[in-house]
């Protein structure tokens, strides 16, 4: 457990930390596999690898949820998996909740000798994540997904798997993140953690009837959202299993408004008092189409159209209500 800021942190120790060391082990394992549809966190480390750094990046294409293409992946691992150093996706998807087949990911890179890195900050909450039989080799978590402070996460690593530090100095955490550790923010880490777990099952259950609620109260509006991601119909009860085979996660209702412009349609509902994103929250504020989105095979149109709603242990009936109550205003406005 390597305690860093966040998971941005620790995507970008496991990706570059782990690409570089395999390169150094292998100078012909220079190769990243990773996804359209990741976090920034995990998605701007690899390009800013495949800009002059001599290290080519391949972004596999997902399907009409944004699911990842397991055949593109087999493909890309076929033709190149003596030259891989590193595959990276995430566990859910961030905008619009969509659960990766993390499973099938990790057997088809073991097959082909090629370690996995996974941002699980989404899914580590609402997911039964086990990073000791996931086969992963990396895992990012971030605190305050599950309710602890903000400015706290892991990289979560197999203690067999080398990584190259990004920072460097007192030798900490193995040497490999270097800085004297934040032990109030672990300890506070570790108890919200304990307590997400502990009732996760009833929170996701819970999560999932107001996201129903959400969607069938939005999608009856005549705000004419069109939901994006799976079906919530194929998603599986969370009793203790992962939907290893795709579903959603409860928290993330995602929704594409057709000609509203999504700067206006947050402007309208934050003067109602409610709290939403275009896509990732920590590029709200910044109106650009969704790469998600856009990956999708949506429009530039549509991908500039969106919002995201998240749901968490703080979200009541009550809230969803207001939500659906507001909508169709907002989306008028914003349409005009």
């Amino acid at each position: 457990m390597i305690f860093t800021s966040g998971a941005t942190e620790a995507n970008n120790l496991a990706i570059k930390g782990g690409v570089w060391a395999a390169m150094e082990a292998d100078p012909t394992r220079r190769l990243l596999i990773t996804t359209q549809v990741e976090h920034h966190a995990s998605l701007d480390p690899a390009r800013w690898l495949a800009m002059g750094r001599d290290v080519p990046v391949v972004e596999v294409p997902v399907d009409a949820t944004a699911r990842l293409r397991l055949d593109h992946l087999a493909s890309e691992l076929a033709a190149h998996g003596p030259t891989t150093a590193l595959v990276s996706a995430q566990w859910v998807n961030n905008e619009v909740g969509t659960v990766q087949p993390i499973a099938d990911v990790v057997a088809l890179a073991a097959s082909a000798g090629v370690l996995v890195h996974s941002d699980a900050a989404q899914a580590i909450a609402y997911e039964a994540v086990h990073f000791g039989r996931s086969g992963l080799s990396t895992m990012a978590v971030s605190a305050h997904k599950f309710g602890g402070p903000v400015g706290v996460g892991a990289l979560v690593a197999r203690r067999d798997v080398r990584l190259v530090p990004l920072s460097h100095g007192g030798g900490q955490e193995r040497r490999v993140r270097s800085g004297t550790l934040d032990v109030p923010g672990a300890v506070a880490f570790a108890v919200a953690l304990e307590e997400a777990v502990a009732s996760r099952e009833s929170e996701v259950r819970r999560l999932r009837e107001l996201a129903a609620r959400l969607i069938a109260g939005v999608g009856a509006s005549p705000a004419y959202g069109v939901l994006s991601g799976p079906d919530p119909g194929i998603s599986r009860a969370h009793s203790g299993e992962s939907a290893v085979h795709g579903g959603r996660s409860p928290h993330i209702v995602h929704f594409t408004f057709p000609g509203a412009n999504a700067d206006a349609l947050l402007y309208g509902l934050d003067s109602r008092g409610i709290d939403a994103s275009q896509g990732s929250a920590c590029t709200a504020g910044v109106v650009q189409p969704s790469h998600v989105l856009l990956a999708m095979r949506r429009s530039e149109a549509d991908a500039t159209s969106t919002i995201r709603f998240s749901l968490g242990w703080t979200s009541t009936e009550a809230d969803v209500d207001a939500v659906i109550a507001a909508v169709p205003e907002a989306v008028e406005r914003a349409r005009r």
